[in-house]
């Protein structure tokens, strides 16, 4: 896999909405303050895209588990009724953005792929969609003909708290430096890490709201050991984990995620917990 299998351009998407067919858009509007971005897609969004739910399209928001964490991966099946209602076929290319340096499109585009499906997402989302001179469309989403398409779950990695806990290789926190540290813990039962967990802002993927150069990706990567050996990504709740597996995987490198995540793992008191770098 390459950058340009994983990430589009704004200047890129504007040719292909140009060209029929056009891409399915997803747009996945969502931060922690505010995860419901009904109202901002309905103010202005790419002509022709979907709003994703991510709380309740992109997660099981029907489990009672605190161990499987904030956000659950979605079961199989409910997610395969959510990309048919998206009317996307095997053969769909599909686009996912937002305006929150991609940290709940890198989710959606995660699923895809783990569904078995090929995705891209908007390199600076919708910023930098209209900083091409992209015009934005008001109102509700585009009605879409359901599909019929039967998902391939599992085509990526996903690990458990057991092998995060004995994971051989590099477990990466995408959380930010004083959540991992266990400074602060505004969400979750306990503050800190999983030990011998790293820390990997996902937000530094990103410092000027596009992905940076892949020399500038490949040298974070390097310097965290995540080049040369078996990577497993978490974060808070499975969302902003996402974000580094899209940016590794721009490098080639397939990364294996703890959906559960801290938010999860935090909530076994049977599980240690590592504090400061």
């Amino acid at each position: 896999m390459t950058r340009s299998d994983v990430l589009i351009s704004a200047d890129e998407l504007l040719s292909r909405l140009r060209t029929a067919p056009a891409p399915r858009l997803l747009d996945v509007r969502w931060t922690l303050p505010k995860p419901d971005g009904r109202d901002d897609f309905a103010a202005g969004h790419i002509p022709g895209a979907l709003y994703v739910d991510l709380d309740t399209e992109l997660a099981d928001h029907d489990s009672t588990d605190p161990t499987a964490g904030r956000h659950p991966l979605p079961t199989a099946e409910a997610f395969q009724a959510t990309v048919r209602s998206w009317g996307i076929d095997a053969d769909t290319e599909v686009v996912v953005y937002d305006d929150n340096s991609s940290l709940g499109a890198a989710r959606a585009w995660w699923l895809l792929r783990w569904a078995g499906l090929s995705a891209r997402v908007l390199d600076g989302g919708l910023t930098a969609y209209r900083k091409a001179g992209g015009e934005l469309a008001a109102g509700d989403s585009a009605e879409v003909e359901p599909s019929s398409i039967v998902l391939r779950p599992g085509s990526l990695p996903v690990i458990d708290a057991d092998a995060a806990a004995a994971w051989d290789g590099v477990l990466l926190d995408a959380r930010a430096g004083e959540r991992f540290r266990g400074e602060t813990e505004p969400l979750d039962p306990r503050a800190g890490h999983i030990p011998g967990a790293k820390n990997a802002p996902a937000t530094e993927n990103v410092p000027a709201g596009t992905f940076l150069p892949e020399t500038d990706l490949r040298q974070r990567f390097s310097a965290l050991g995540a080049l040369d050996q078996p990577v497993g990504v978490y974060c808070g709740s499975g969302v902003t984990a996402c974000h580094n597996a899209l940016a590794l995987a721009t490098l080639g490198v397939e990364a294996s995620l703890y959906p559960a995540s801290w938010s999860g793992w935090s909530s076994d008191p049977d599980q240690p917990v590592e504090t400061g770098d």
